[in-house]
């Protein structure tokens, strides 16, 4: 093994290059290695070889099909609105109205975080909106029903009609579908909000009236109401007085009456009951009807007035007896 070296070359430098050329002559396994020949062996100044990392490509994640999100999303709105057609009762709407509020809230939570086509942008930005705006519409509803606002399967599936929660959907979806992702979305026939009265002093339940009793009914209130005596617990005679109005109910026979008051609007003759702001109540003093010398003659109002002497309670609307 040969050194091969200049004094010219001084210094730490000078020796750490010719570390680096008796290392490479060592390597050569006495093959004629010169200063030329080992300097190409790897970098001068370095005793190891050169390595250099090469980056690891990370792959592209495979966006999801877009159809099947927006539909997974979407159905279980529309499976809960056709449940609408089966409510026999507000109950059972309300019940049928919990599901359409949680099923829009889950569809506005998943489209809100769903990787859209550039294309449907705007129109899923729209139905996440309209989804939120469906399932606070039919919260109100619920709280109408709870409140007696809505009192009716009627007029709780009119108001739910009315929701532009539901004309934003479609609105959103009809977007998606001119974009080429259609939806079976699709809402129930709803009723009309309607607003039915009778003629003031109607009696809506008749009996006998042979006595001689006479019973005076005035509604300063702001709603229209029906007046029932009743006994037993059963209405005998119900009269109908408008809001504002006054009726009276001639020959009330003898006998101590409960005087009970369904106020509301828009009267359901069938049904004999309002269907929207409802209220039951019952005043707390019963009325005696005696026929002596004299007829007895009663006379209510239904508002509260200054010297007034009676007082009412509110009545479970299951324990009201039926007009």
């Amino acid at each position: 093994m040969r050194f091969v070296g200049s004094e010219r070359f001084v210094g730490k430098a000078g020796a750490a290059v010719g570390a680096a050329l008796v290392l490479a002559a060592c390597s050569s396994g006495g093959g004629g290695g010169s200063a030329g020949g080992s300097s190409a062996s790897g970098p001068v100044g370095s005793a190891g070889a050169s390595v250099s990392a090469k980056p690891t490509a990370t792959p592209t994640p495979t966006r999801a099909p877009y159809g099947p999100v927006l539909s997974g999303s979407v159905d279980p709105v529309t499976t809960a609105l056709a449940q609408v057609a089966g409510a026999k009762s507000v109950t059972d709407l309300d019940a049928v109205l919990g599901g359409i509020v949680t099923s829009a809230q889950g569809a506005a939570k998943v489209l809100g975080r769903a990787d859209e086509p550039p294309a449907v942008t705007a129109a899923q930005t729209e139905l996440v909106a309209a989804m939120t705006a469906l399932a606070t519409d039919v919260g109100k509803v619920r709280s109408g029903i709870t409140s007696h606002r809505l009192c009716a399967l009627s007029s709780a599936e009119a108001e739910l009609g009315t929701s532009q929660g539901l004309v934003a959907v479609s609105s959103a979806l009809a977007k998606m579908t001119a974009a080429g992702y259609p939806t079976t979305f699709a809402v129930p026939p709803l009723p009309q909000q309607q607003s039915r009265s009778l003629d003031n002093g109607t009696m809506v339940r008749k009996g006998k009236l042979r006595g001689e009793g006479v019973f005076k009914v005035e509604n300063g209130g702001r709603t229209d109401a029906v007046v029932s005596l009743a006994l037993n617990g059963k209405a005998v005679h119900s009269v109908f007085v408008g809001k504002g109005q006054n009726a009276d109910v001639d020959g009330v026979e003898d006998g101590t009456y409960e005087v009970y008051v369904s106020g509301g609007a828009d009267w359901d003759s069938e049904a004999k009951a309002f269907t929207q702001n409802c209220s039951f109540t019952k005043f707390e003093d019963p009325f005696p009807f005696e026929t002596g010398r004299t007829a007895t003659s009663w006379e209510i109002t239904l508002q509260p007035v200054a010297d007034g002497n009676a007082k009412t309670d509110d009545v479970d609307p299951n324990a009201f007896p039926q007009p």
